[in-house]
């Protein structure tokens, strides 16, 4: 690891990307991607709100014009198989009616209206659109849940892009890496969204140490500070992942300006989380709230695999995100959310975090100096 030179942070991740700061950001918005790739960091543009190939099409497009020629990647859902039964029309006919009927009896109790007429209820997450990413001049792409499947690693490589994963055990980093995964992310416990029973300060050194010095490996989970990323450097890794520290940014409004998700946020503590699969069929962390209480309920159903719980809940996000209700809004977000207080631009967040960085690596070393006279 490099230390800092004029204020700067510097990592072999840094030459690796092409990028100022050891700094990705993760994110649905692509108006944030955009703003921390300008900010001398990887925005990394989350597209698991996308199934139609054209509007992601169009998104990067925009990513393209909106970089100023910085470097950016994208998260793209890649399920290990293809789901057999086909579409979201035929995958729901495997979703019981007992759970239909859980959904809507929950949005009831909870007062939460139907969608507006004339609104088209979303399909949920069905993943699979990497060919469309593959065309773009993206540096990264990254699979969230694990490694991408060996056609789509060796065509991004064949376009010069690096690929990453996420990885919540050291023995799925090993596996991820065999199969030719260029960066792994080590996911803790703390993080927001899909992730896993290790917490980040136990992870990442365990990951680091089981692919060696020569696979770079970010940290992510709990990591929304320069104290934090001085933390991650110092437990091996080359840089950081970070999520959720961008939500309250005020790019992200352009995304999601529904000030009930903002009251939800600046209102959370680090203790007003929860890890649940009833966001997709996968672990995920969310906000801990009415809607999440309802599902660990006497009498609630156990939620479906991927991407069957995804389809179920699909129009109940929209329709909870609709409601004007901070206390049901259904939000992934990580621990890290307590230390969220305000609504600022990205370049604020990123320069705060970089200098507290600097100035966490001077202090230290400053204590080594201090310890050899």
């Amino acid at each position: 690891m490099s230390g800092p030179v004029n204020g700067r942070v510097t990592t072999p991740l840094c030459d690796l990307l092409g990028i100022e700061h050891p700094v990705a950001g993760f994110t649905p918005s692509e108006h944030v991607a955009a703003a921390i790739s300008r900010a001398g960091g990887l925005g990394v543009l989350g597209c698991v709100r996308f199934n139609d190939p054209a509007e992601l099409d169009t998104v990067l497009d925009w990513m393209d014009r909106n970089t100023d020629g910085r470097p950016y990647g994208i998260d793209v859902v890649m399920p290990a198989r293809v789901p057999a039964e086909g579409g979201p029309e035929d995958l729901s006919q495997l979703i019981p009616q007992a759970h239909k009927d859980f959904v809507e009896r929950t949005l009831l109790r909870l007062g939460v209206p139907p969608l507006p007429d004339g609104a088209r209820a979303a399909d949920g997450v069905l993943g699979w659109l990497h060919s469309i990413a593959l065309g773009h001049p993206a540096r990264l792409i990254a699979n969230a849940l694990g490694p991408p499947p060996p056609d789509v690693i060796a065509s991004a490589h064949e376009r010069g892009m690096l690929v990453a994963a996420l990885a919540g055990k050291a023995e799925h980093a090993r596996r991820q890496v065999a199969n030719g995964v260029d960066i792994v992310v080590a996911q803790g416990y703390e993080a927001g969204g899909h992730t896993g029973e290790i917490a980040t300060m136990v992870l990442v050194p365990e990951i680091v140490d089981a692919v060696g010095a020569e696979t770079p490996v970010l940290a992510a989970g709990g990591i929304g500070s320069g104290r934090q990323v001085a933390a991650a450097l110092a437990l091996g890794a080359v840089g950081v992942w970070m999520g959720s520290a961008w939500l309250l940014t005020q790019e992200y409004q352009q995304l999601s300006a529904a000030p009930a998700v903002q009251q939800a946020l600046l209102a959370a503590t680090s203790s007003d989380t929860v890890r649940s699969r009833i966001y997709s069929g996968k672990p995920a962390r969310l906000l801990k709230n009415k809607w999440t209480d309802a599902w660990e309920r006497e009498g609630a159903p156990e939620p479906l695999r991927m991407p069957l719980q995804n389809l179920l809940v699909s129009e109940a996000h929209q329709r909870l995100m609709r409601s004007g209700q901070p206390d049901v809004v259904p939000m992934p977000a990580g621990q890290i959310v307590g230390r969220m207080t305000e609504i600022r631009p990205v370049a604020d967040v990123m320069a705060e975090l970089l200098q507290e960085t600097a100035g966490v690596l001077d202090r230290l070393a400053s204590l080594r100096r201090h310890g050899l006279r």
